[in-house]
């Protein structure tokens, strides 16, 4: 673009500026005029003076339409322009079957499917001749192994980490209530057991790094705070957390701005100071001094069940993990797979699209370790990680889980309309914000129905999957079940695309075939570093 046309519109601005003061002498009115254009002739001076933007420099004026358009893109895109099968990263047809099953309206679909079931990719459920009909949807799973006195009976669907502080407290509320009435369970995040979480609903306390919640004044564990607050009847499980899905072996930071008293008091923490979450526990440096730390939280918390969730990185620092379980003859009660599709607040680019591995592979990965390993009879397995419909559930099931977590599911029965604003305090439907004036639109006892509502009809088109497969329960889908389209034409059944290997295997040294074997062979239990 010439010169003159860059400046046409700073240089229109001024003149008409100049008009409208002359104007001004002929009559009042043009005092508004006057105002508008002068206001933009001010504006374009000090754009051609600043040095920040060159757009700016070079289009005084108009450059701003460009970071008004980038400011709304978001929007624009999502209501105006994004098909209803486009993933970014939950599209129109998932957002649009949570919301419907939430409110409990009719979730079905007229004229057929949109999924291209030609394309590689593409899994579909083998269905029975002889279907079944299952007239109740409480299904659930007895969690705690054989040195838990307490052991906790979960639904098979449960909400999964998201702690107070990256959701407001009418959502954190919004969500325990309606565990609290659904009968399902809560986790709370790493940010500690908050005053929202106490209204009735069965929670899962989670434990990072950063041992929030339970930690003395220098970072480290409290073991008198965490036996306080785990011996509480509304806590029934205790998570420790290594990894997440969103980004894996990466720790966090919650900037002294943003701490809130409430925040302070969940987390144990002072305010004015930036909070830390290292990328590491520092309770434990080997595979044995984890299992012994799981021993002591699950003395200190009276018996319940006591747990670890991660994403799956290295393969053979989870066999090291499952040396030191047979070495000590500790082991955890169960073990929650996040996928690397999970997500978080915010998350560096990188490890939210490079790190980690996805749910399936690292669920079947787990089961079949476990199994390998002939630990799987005494551990349950959770899996989290974009389940938000029955069919990904019921996948779940047949890859190797005994229950599914979903959190952004669950913000969706709350209100998120995925705007992807959860990292600037903005949220515009008030569920990732601290600012009382946001989250005060979010209607605590019309959420807390919506969260029971979402649970429920999951849960119930869960039973019409399992029925349609003949089964009698979802937690018996198995990998034949499956079928899914490797490529444009060629199909494979699930026993292809997640076989379960022989229980027990490693013990007796018998190759596996999918390099299992090699793995455990280089794993100890005294250290996470690999024997060669």
């Amino acid at each position: 673009m010439q010169t003159s046309q860059r400046y046409i519109v700073f240089v229109a601005c001024a003149v008409l500026a100049l008009a409208s003061l002359g104007l001004c002498l002929v009559s009042a009115w043009y005092v508004l005029p006057f105002a508008v254009f002068g206001g933009l002739t001010a504006l374009g001076i000090y754009d051609l003076r600043q040095r920040s933007h060159a757009i700016l420099r070079n289009y005084p004026v108009i450059g701003h339409l460009r970071f008004m358009f980038e400011a709304i893109r978001p929007e624009i895109r999502q209501y105006l322009i994004e098909s209803d099968m486009e993933e970014v990263p939950f599209s129109r047809e998932e957002r649009s079957l949570v919301y419907q099953r939430a409110k409990g309206m009719v979730a079905a679909r007229p004229f057929g499917t949109r999924e291209r079931v030609y394309q590689g990719g593409y899994a579909w459920l083998t269905h029975s001749i002889a279907p079944t009909h299952l007239d109740h949807h409480d299904f659930r799973v007895t969690i705690g192994g054989p040195d838990c006195a307490q052991p906790y009976s979960a639904s098979l669907y449960n909400i999964s980490a998201m702690s107070f502080g990256a959701l407001s407290g009418n959502a954190i509320t919004a969500l325990n209530r309606g565990a609290k009435k659904g009968g399902f369970a809560h986790d709370t995040g790493e940010g500690g057991i908050s005053r929202f979480h106490r209204e009735g609903g069965d929670l899962i306390w989670e434990i990072g790094s950063g041992y929030f919640g339970c930690r003395t004044t220098e970072g480290r564990f409290d073991p008198d705070r965490f036996a306080e607050q785990a011996t509480e009847p509304a806590v029934k499980m205790i998570e420790l957390k290594l990894s997440q899905g969103a980004k894996p072996g990466h720790g966090g930071m919650l900037p002294a701005a943003k701490i809130t008293p409430e925040i302070a008091e969940a987390r144990g923490i002072p305010m004015g100071q930036d909070c830390i979450s290292p990328a590491g526990h520092r309770e434990f440096d080997t595979p044995i001094g984890m299992m012994h730390f799981i021993g002591r939280l699950r003395e200190l918390s009276g018996g319940k069940p006591v747990g670890f969730k991660l994403c799956i990185g290295h393969r053979r620092e989870f066999m090291c993990i499952l040396r030191a379980m047979a070495e000590t003859g500790i082991a955890p009660d169960f073990i929650v797979v996040d996928g690397k599709e999970g997500g978080t607040g915010a998350a560096p680019l990188e490890f939210a699209d490079h790190v980690g591995m996805p749910l399936v592979e690292g669920l079947s990965f787990v089961h079949n370790a476990l199994r390998g390993a002939g630990l799987r009879d005494r551990v349950k397995v959770g899996a989290s990680g974009k389940l938000i419909h029955a069919f990904d559930i019921a996948k779940a099931f047949a890859t190797g889980a005994d229950w599914a977590n979903s959190a952004r599911g669950f913000m969706f029965s709350v209100g998120c309309i995925q705007a992807q604003a959860c990292h600037t305090n903005k949220c515009p439907t008030g569920v990732t914000t601290t600012d009382p004036v946001r989250q005060r639109a979010l209607d605590v006892p019309d959420k807390a129905e919506r969260v029971t509502q979402f649970h429920a009809n999951t849960m119930k088109a869960l039973a019409e999957l399992a029925g349609a497969a003949a089964l009698t329960t979802p937690v018996d889908f198995l990998p034949r079940h499956f079928m899914q389209r490797e490529a444009d034409r060629d199909m494979a059944t699930g026993d292809e695309a997640w076989p379960y290997i022989a229980e027990g295997c490693f013990l007796r040294q018998e190759d596996d075939g999918h390099g299992y074997l090699m793995r455990w062979n280089r794993a100890r239990a005294d250290s996470f570093a690999p024997v060669d």
